[in-house]
């Protein structure tokens, strides 16, 4: 990818099933949540969700689409189509929210943007995989049972890519990449308020290389059991999915 070249939806969605984390940015100011994103990045994990609860987010989404062509800058926290549209103004390459709302499903069907609503119920799941979603995020999954809850949503939507939020931290990560999570979406235990404080960039790279290894270490169990016999949504390296 380069910044001469518009990034398509295909190329976000394959490169958020192939890293497997979605780094949510929620900071008070533009300028730590650009430290945020440039840190998470240069520890190995290229695409961030910049929420539209950060100070001048629009901001910040323009400014890392203009200044990191290799980076995946996604919008979250986006609850209108207003919002959606000004972030696809602002360049953002996926919109996300904590529920699923028609409008933003809307604009991103019109400006060709992968989109990942939030949902928790499978009416809610289901409605957001035939709506148009790229990824279905289950949140807040860690308060509803966590990976047995992502788990016991595989058996009626195994075609669905899961994005798992809200919970996951260094001790639940592989529990829910063995559930049959395509990915995760993290948080604070990612990009700690203390290391964006003292610019502690090292701290966020050796968060981002656990997590890394947990997600790569767990899909290699699950293709494992897959070969047992045990039916998982399984990344293939391509924009694909397989059972």
């Amino acid at each position: 990818m380069t910044g001469s070249r518009p990034v398509t939806k295909e190329q976000v969605r394959a490169r958020i099933g192939e890293i497997g984390i979605v780094p949510a940015i929620r900071v008070s100011c533009a300028e730590d949540a650009l430290f945020a994103a440039e840190s998470v990045s240069s520890g190995g994990i290229p695409i961030v969700e910049v929420t539209m609860t950060v100070p001048g987010a629009l901001e910040v989404v323009a400014e890392l689409v203009r200044n990191r062509p290799e980076m995946i800058v996604g919008a979250g926290t986006v609850l209108d189509a207003e919002t959606a549209w000004r972030c696809a103004d602002a360049g953002a390459h996926f919109l996300t929210s904590p529920g699923l709302h028609m409008g933003m499903m809307e604009v991103a069907a019109q400006q060709n943007l992968a989109v990942i609503p939030g949902a928790l119920t499978p009416t809610e799941v289901w409605t957001a995989w035939r709506a148009g979603a790229d990824f279905v995020k289950v949140y807040p999954c860690g308060q509803v049972g966590g990976a047995s809850y992502v788990r016991s949503l595989r058996g009626p939507f195994p075609e669905v890519p899961l994005i798992a939020g809200g919970g996951v931290n260094q001790h639940t990560a592989t529990d829910y990449i063995l559930a049959g999570a395509a990915a995760l979406g993290i948080g604070g235990d990612l990009i700690p308020a203390a290391a964006i404080q003292e610019r502690h960039a090292a701290w966020i790279h050796e968060l981002a290389h656990r997590f890394l290894g947990m997600v790569k270490a767990a899909r290699a169990r699950r293709a494992e059991r897959s070969g047992n016999g045990d039916r998982t949504l399984t990344y293939t390296g391509s924009s694909e999915w397989r059972l």
